[in-house]
């Protein structure tokens, strides 16, 4: 058996959205190797996402009784509902990267 125990006090929506100046500077190879470093590190948390969400979709199909709250039921759902649109949003932005980063 299966209890979800998400407290819905726990989880909280932050939005940081920085601001950069507009002036061109010309990339080292340093600063673009740290990039792609972290781009790297994107794609790996995805790989591990995939595999969670597998995991999670098993849980919730499988056969094993699960009980849990009303709160603890829309806490899930509304965190559910949070990391679709931050994929829905990260694909987006990631469409608009891959047009604003054009060959001259």
């Amino acid at each position: 058996m299966y209890e979800i125990i998400a407290d819905p006090e726990e989880y909280q929506i932050d939005h940081l959205i920085n601001g950069t100046g507009n002036a061109n500077i010309e990339l080292s190879k340093e600063e673009r190797d740290k990039w792609a470093g972290e781009i790297v590190n994107f794609s790996e948390k995805l790989t591990e996402f995939a595999k969670k969400s597998k995991e999670l979709a098993m849980l919730l199909s499988g056969e094993e009784k699960i009980s849990t709250t009303p709160a603890s039921l829309k806490t899930l759902k509304i965190q559910l509902f949070m990391i679709n649109d931050a994929l829905s949003t990260a694909i987006e932005i990631s469409d608009k990267l891959e047009s604003d980063i054009i060959k001259k």
